[in-house]
Formats: C-alpha cells, structure tokens, sequence
C-alpha cells in the first residue's frame, strides 16, 4: 500500500512538472517549460539525437528538455508508464513492450500500449559489431564467439541473434556474455570480455571501438542472399535490407547490411493527443535547427518516415502529419489495424490477470493467452 502510494505521489508530482503553464514561441507551437525523455545509454545514437532535439526545444521554444539515459528497454519505459517522463528514444524494444514479450511478459508489466512519435532512418545501419582482430569476414566465422547480451534489453538481445541468424548461426553457435547495460556490453568488446555486440554503425560506443586497438568491423548481409533474409525476418520482421554508407568502419566502399527506424520516439497512447501533438509540431518545424547537429538526426525528416512499420503512431503524430500532408488512407488503414492489435493484446491481458495464474507459472501461461487471443482475433504472430 505504502508503495502504491509513493508511486501515485510520483505521478502527480510528474505530471505537475510536464504541465506547468506552456510557453508559445514560432508557429505557436505550446511546449511545457520542461520535458523529460529517456533514451539509450550516454554516447548512443539515440541518446545523441534525443539531445540535439532537445536543444532545438530549449533554443526554438523555451522548453528545457531532460534525457535520462538507461541501460536497457524496460530502464527506458518505467519512467513514461509512471508519469515521470512524456518520450522515450527506443528501438525495437517499443515493439516487443507492444506484444508482451521476453522482458515485458511478465507479471509487472505485459502490453504496453506505446505508440510512434517520430522515427529515423538515416545513412547508418544496424548490426552485430565484430571486433576487427578476429579476422572474421563474414557472419558465418562468427560461430563459437563471445557474443554481448545486455539483462534487461530484449530488442539488443533478439536484434543480435536476428542478425546472426543471416548466416543460419542460433544461440547454441555463440558464446554469450551478459552485461548490465549498452555501454558496458561495448566497453566489453573493447576490453576483450566480448567479440561482437549489437549497435547502430554512428553510435558513439561503435565509434570508440573503432579507435580501439581491436578496432570493430560489419559483416555483409547481401540484399540477394533471400535465404539469410528469411532467417533475419523470422526473427526480427522489422529488419530490412539497407545500404549503409556512414558510420565506424565505414570508408569508402558501402557495406550491405540491416537496418530499421531508430531511434523511434515514442510515448504512451494513454497520453492526450493534445499532449503529444506540440511536441511533434516542434520536431517537425524545427527540424532544420537540429537536423545536422548529430548524425542520424536527418532521418527524422517528414518524408524519411517510416510509415507503416509494427507500432501505431499517436493520434497527436496523426494530427501533425495530417497537417504536413504526410498521411493518406492507406496510412490511416494501417495505422487503425495497429491500434486494434494493442486493444486485443491488452484485452488478453486483462483477462489473464483475472485467472490469478500462480507466479512460477505466469509467463508460460502468458505466452498462450497470448497466442490464443491473437489467433482468435485473427492476427500475425511472430512468437509462436
């Protein structure tokens, strides 16, 4: 009781800060005069680009924007459920909170019914880092290697074994190596505790690596090998082939690789639409004032968006890009199909949680409450 009642306190307090009375500048856009996101651990990309927004904000607005970094998903979504931060800077995480899976398929948290925000794809890719000393060159030398996992971090952890799956490697191949954050898992890469880790190609961590005595190497993932694709998506279905021409490593000569949006901002879809839509007018009005600052912050333009991908976006995104007229009926069909599997998923959850399922069992009986709802509402799953 006594921690229900702090928590609630919290929440308040949270929610006093984000709605002092906003400040009107360019476009009259409203911002409170602060905003708290979280985001990837220090140095990351999406750490990165969460600053140079903010620092739009403060400059362009008047709105002082705060970002905490965490070291896993669940580190980056407590904040936003509890009402003590309005975004989050994630990657594929947002998904698997969306499904109830892995890490959020568990008694303290199941469905989070997060919704998109803004997204990015840039020149930069996604993959498995491979510490150049090792001499490998392609994904299939990679087998019996130290591979970093970080506790707590999911989308990290599966978007790993995605990506060795392109050369038909699974976790029985690698040796995995857990760490308690990003940051620690690549300070391992470079310290030789581990030899591969998953990062965005312009990460600072990724870029540290590569000034390191190890030095960090991509392997290639030809769009043409369609057989190491299928394995990739089977795994992870928001990877896409991408050519990427930036980033550590990355000289002259393209690598073919992976990619999807990230970081995706994201925020709950229990927040107003009123609340959510300020913040995506000034992303997208200033976006000139931020685009170049760090890289990857360009992907985050009108036209670079992402728009049909695994997660809804927010009604107040709908309404910014309505008014940008970047959003059509196909778009608003896809976007409604999204809205209805989070209903779904929290509906099942619901109904689970009312079966008081003992807690030794609660996952494994989660994962087929789970599946029934989605096979009986007649939808996708890639958990099976």
């Amino acid at each position: 009781m006594l921690r229900a009642i702090v928590a609630g306190a919290a929440m308040v307090a949270a929610s006093a800060t984000l709605m002092v009375s906003p400040v009107t500048f360019a476009n009259d856009v409203k911002l409170p005069s602060s905003l708290t996101f979280t985001a990837y651990d220090t140095g990351s990309s999406g750490f990165n680009i969460a600053v140079a927004v903010g620092k739009m904000m403060k400059e362009k607005y008047n709105s002082s924007v705060r970002v905490l970094p965490a070291g896993n998903d669940v580190a980056r979504l407590a904040p936003l459920r509890a009402g003590r931060a309005i975004a989050s800077a994630m990657g594929t995480g947002s998904y698997f909170a969306q499904e109830g899976v892995f890490e959020f398929g568990v008694k303290e948290w199941g469905p989070q019914p997060v919704q998109l925000m803004l997204s990015t794809v840039d020149c930069n890719g996604l993959s498995v880092g491979i510490a150049n000393d090792l001499g490998v060159k392609d994904l299939k030398d990679f087998k019996g290697k130290r591979l970093g996992f970080v506790v707590g971090s999911p989308a990290l952890n599966q978007n790993a074994l995605a990506i060795i799956a392109f050369a038909g490697l699974t976790k029985n191949d690698v040796k995995i190596v857990e760490f308690a954050s990003y940051g620690a898992m690549w300070k391992g890469l470079i310290n030789n505790d581990v030899d591969g880790a998953f990062a965005s190609t312009i990460s600072g961590q990724a870029k540290e690596a590569e000034t390191s005595p190890r030095g960090v190497m991509w392997p290639p993932m030809p769009a043409s090998d369609k057989a190491g694709w299928e394995r990739v998506q089977k795994i992870g279905p928001f990877f896409k082939p991408h050519t990427v021409t930036c980033g550590a490593s990355i000289k002259d000569k393209p690598i073919e690789m992976g990619t999807y949006p990230y970081p995706l901002f994201v925020a709950y879809g229990t927040e107003p639409a009123d609340k959510i839509y300020p913040i995506v007018k000034a992303m997208i009005d200033g976006y000139d004032s931020y685009k170049d600052d760090v890289p990857g912050a360009v992907g985050l333009g009108v036209k670079q968006q992402t728009m049909k991908w695994v997660v809804p976006f927010h009604p107040g995104t709908v309404k910014a890009l309505k008014e940008v007229g970047h959003w059509t009926d196909e778009d608003q069909s896809h976007n409604d199909a999204l809205l209805k599997r989070q209903e779904v998923l929290g509906s099942a959850w619901q109904a689970y949680v009312k079966t008081s399922p003992p807690d030794d069992k609660f996952a494994e009986g989660w994962a087929v409450a789970r599946k029934e709802a989605l096979a009986k509402a007649n939808l996708p799953d890639a958990f099976n």
